[in-house]
């Protein structure tokens, strides 16, 4: 089969592979339909994660046809139409029943990082019964590769653990996919401003189109200021990190007002200045984390009443066969006007 291999720093290359075998009674073999390309992919690329390894295939977002299952699998069968989450749970272990899924024992963020992903014509997913999703014939398949990943993230991590309630003042620094999740995602809960800040201009325009009631261009500006302008004085209720680099990050602490939230959300490949100093008085709350996906469900079924315009952050299309020309795109994505690419196995 064709597989995206990773190969060591700044080196992939589309490869034939075999197609792999159920391992476990609990696995599940799927035939990728549609996959997409992730920042934290990029950041494999680039390096920034040492402890995968060569010869791995990429990929933790996607949607296919169930091919076979383990003799312990329950809940699919061959021929379903599936959502493969970027978290694999196993469904018993201790974090699993706090639906800390992210940190399972036996799974969590496994799928093209210690595992072979899914950038491939064919993927197994352990612990199938708990790691997929039945895909409603109301949700498009490729607004379902969106469900993966990027829009839990954006709601769980961006939304819920940055508190965000009715009436509150919300900053999100980054409008790629995931801060367009957030952006997204937020507007359930009723926000009354929503300021958007990056520095590309075509990302900015759509974040308004999709809800956003102010863009910063920090390029442009003084992010600090600006927000001010709009927010008051002392700042924001919430301020959302979705990028991971020290700028975005420096925002946020700028940003934030007495009693809110910093919601890091953003995959950082660099340590950043935490300025403990100021920030200590300020009775904040400060989380990180990787994706649960235990509200998937939900938004499976908020994305199939069309309460999204997801489709909107798909850009760009490609086949699998073009999946090294699609990361050079992705990698460029500013000049290119990327946010979701879509890579057809079909």
């Amino acid at each position: 089969m064709k597989s995206l291999v990773f190969n060591g720093d700044h080196d992939i290359a589309l490869e034939e592979r075999p197609i792999p075998k159920l391992l476990k009674p609990t696995d599940a073999i799927v035939k990728v339909l549609k996959t997409t390309i992730c920042g934290t992919d990029l950041g494999i690329y680039k390096g920034k994660n040492p402890e995968v390894a060569k010869g791995r295939i990429l990929g933790h977002e996607g949607i296919g046809i169930i091919e076979e299952v383990g003799e312990s699998v329950t809940q699919y069968k061959k021929g379903d139409k599936v959502l493969i989450s970027c978290v694999t749970s196993c469904g018993s272990c201790e974090y699993c029943k706090k639906q800390l899924y992210a940190h399972c024992k036996d799974g969590g963020w496994i799928l093209g990082y210690m595992i072979d992903g899914v950038q491939a014509e064919y993927v197994r997913i352990p612990h199938a019964d708990n790691s997929l999703f039945k895909i409603p014939n109301t949700i498009d398949d490729e607004v379902a590769v969106l469900l993966s990943d990027i829009l839990p993230t954006g709601h769980e991590i961006g939304v819920q653990y940055g508190n965000v309630k009715p009436g509150d003042t919300i900053a999100i620094v980054g409008a790629g996919p995931v801060g367009m999740s957030v952006l997204l995602t937020s507007q359930f809960y009723s926000p009354s401003i929503i300021i958007v800040i990056d520095m590309d201009e075509n990302r900015l325009a759509l974040a308004k189109e999709l809800g956003a009631t102010h863009t910063i261009n920090s390029a442009n500006e003084n992010a600090l200021e600006a927000v001010k302008k709009i927010a008051g004085e002392e700042g924001v209720d919430t301020a959302i990190e979705a990028v991971g680099i020290p700028p975005t990050w420096n925002i946020c602490q700028q940003i934030v007002k007495p009693g809110g939230h910093i919601a890091n959300v953003g995959v950082h490949g660099v340590k950043v200045d935490f300025e403990i100093q100021k920030l200590w008085i300020k009775n904040l709350t400060i989380t990180t984390g990787l994706v649960n996906t235990n509200t998937t469900p939900m938004l499976i079924k908020a994305v199939s009443a069309n309460r999204f315009d997801l489709k909107r952050l798909i850009t760009h299309h490609f086949d699998l066969s073009e999946i090294e020309e699609a990361y050079q795109v992705f990698l460029n994505g500013a000049k290119e006007k990327a946010l979701k690419i879509i890579i057809n196995n079909s």
